[in-house]
């Protein structure tokens, strides 16, 4: 696919990024994309391997390796170089509802397992989808299409993020009659609240959800199932209904000292921030502000990098970013060869900023919370950190990291935010539905199946399989929809 010769002949480029202290300046997308020619160029390193790891979508050595939603990436890069936008928008919407979302803010699995990056720099993959997507809707092609058929049925999704929006996207385009309920005051979710506004500015999410209202998918804010509206109403006057809440419990830290004030779950902290920024423009002070803090915080994944690079905007004095596990190695070991998802170390956009605002990594690792330490009016002032190390237990054989003796120290500190991952679905919805959990209090179903032990009762995404990508979400909600239409009508043409 793309040129023949197109992986020997052009070097890797992305889309340039706005310098560090000049992208803090506000919470805008900070990336400049390239020409449509350049991409063009990009989209011509596509190489016809015959194996395309990056849209197979399968698990390797415990991780994905590939896209989940088995996007067909050779074709739409082939139709990328040759200029045939529509049927490069076509064959991309074929898979994946929201290509606008995923190539903001999804990990590039795809990339990953690309071929090219076996022996040198994968095709950019995530920047070729980006161009596509915002190319369809600059000339039309993602316009709204309105199912030409309609059936009798009615859906309930309760919760609009990724999963909800995929299944009842779906599902109105197989000519159901959909209605989505979302307990937040705005539409999108995760999407909207739980990932900062210069990954993904929240105009993108509201120019999808204008196109799916035009398409006949209603929406219905402010109204949380289970306590605003009975599951039982919503089980008398649908037909069938989906769960995809997400993973809504974040996981705590136990230490003494956790009542201090300053103590903030990472989720109340950015959704503060990106509210405050749809409301007022942060003018206000009705978020949570980490401005002329010490702040910590608790946990390296994507959502501890939001927390750094949305303090650092506040105007935070310092941040440091407290993670449990070892620091990866900057290339893969022979342990972890192609196409396994790498580990490696990675400085995302975030410890950018901190290394350039504060002239050091943020990051602390083998390391977590002994003791939170309050003044006498209640208010964290320090926090008291231990080491760690990894040791095997003897009767598993399993590695554990473990506190070593005598390496406890304390730093200042007068914010932390907790960003340590969910545990699971909130119990007053389950219990509302009347759905069994399992031990992780995800919603329980049947190995790769999702109606539940509720008649008519679906589910899907985090609730379902717990914490885990957009992507997965939407390949959750896309699989979701296909077992409803198959309830429905007793067969389905949803692939």
């Amino acid at each position: 696919m793309g040129k023949p010769t197109g992986f020997l002949d052009y070097e890797r480029e992305d889309a340039p990024a706005f310098s560090p202290k000049e992208r803090i300046k506000n919470f805008n997308e900070f990336h400049t994309p390239l020409s449509r020619e350049e991409q063009r160029t990009q989209a011509a390193r596509c190489m016809d391997c015959g194996v395309p790891f990056c849209q197979a979508g399968m698990t390797i050595a415990g991780a994905a390796s590939g896209c989940p939603l088995n996007n067909l990436i050779p074709e739409w890069n082939d139709l990328l170089y040759n200029g045939s936008m529509k049927q490069a928008y076509d064959r991309l919407h074929k898979t994946n509802n929201f290509p606008e979302f995923t190539s903001r803010v999804c990990p590039a699995l795809c990339e990953a397992a690309c071929t090219c990056g076996l022996n040198g720099k994968a095709v950019s993959t995530k920047a070729n989808e980006n161009s596509i997507i915002e190319y369809a809707y600059e000339h039309g092609y993602a316009a709204p299409r309105v199912p030409k058929n309609r059936t009798d049925k009615k859906i309930a999704v309760i919760g609009s993020g990724p999963s909800g929006l995929a299944a009842a996207d779906t599902l109105n385009q197989r000519g159901h009659n959909v209605t989505v309920f979302e307990r937040s005051d705005r539409i999108g979710g995760l999407l909207m609240y739980g990932i900062p506004n210069m990954k993904l500015e929240k105009r993108i999410i509201d120019r999808k959800i204008e196109v799916m209202k035009a398409e006949g998918v209603e929406f219905v804010v402010n109204t949380d199932a289970g306590r605003d509206i009975k599951a039982s109403k919503l089980l008398a006057d649908y037909d069938r209904v989906i769960l995809a809440c997400g993973a809504s419990n974040p996981r705590d830290i136990k230490a003494p000292g956790r009542d201090a004030k300053g103590i903030y779950f990472a989720v109340d902290f950015l959704k503060s921030t990106t509210k405050a920024l749809l409301d007022n423009g942060l003018k206000d002070g009705t978020y949570i502000s980490a401005k002329d803090k010490t702040v910590m915080v608790i946990g390296g994944g994507d959502t501890g990098n939001d927390c750094v690079g949305t303090a650092i905007r506040h105007g935070a004095k310092g941040v440091i970013q407290v993670e449990m596990m070892p620091k990866l190695p900057e290339c893969r070991t022979e342990a972890n060869p192609w196409p396994q998802w790498p580990r490696v170390l990675k400085t995302d956009y975030g410890q950018e900023e901190a290394i350039a605002v504060f002239g050091q990594d943020p990051r602390i690792y083998e390391t977590t919370v002994k003791e939170f330490i309050k003044d006498k009016s209640g208010k964290l002032v320090k926090v008291r950190l231990v080491k760690l190390e990894a040791r095997k237990n003897e009767e598993t054989g399993r590695l554990s990291m473990t506190e070593i003796e005598g390496s406890e120290y304390t730093v200042d500190c007068d914010m932390v935010l907790i960003a340590a991952g969910f545990l699971g679905s909130e119990s007053y919805v389950t219990k509302a539905f009347g759905v069994e959990v399992d031990g992780r209090t995800n919603v329980a179903t049947e190995k790769d199946c999702y109606s539940t032990n509720v008649d008519n009762v679906f589910t899907a995404g985090d609730m379902h399989r717990g914490q885990s990508l957009v992507v997965w979400a939407i390949r959750e909600g896309r699989n979701a929809a296909k077992a409803v239409d198959m309830s429905l009508m007793g067969y389905t043409n949803i692939r």
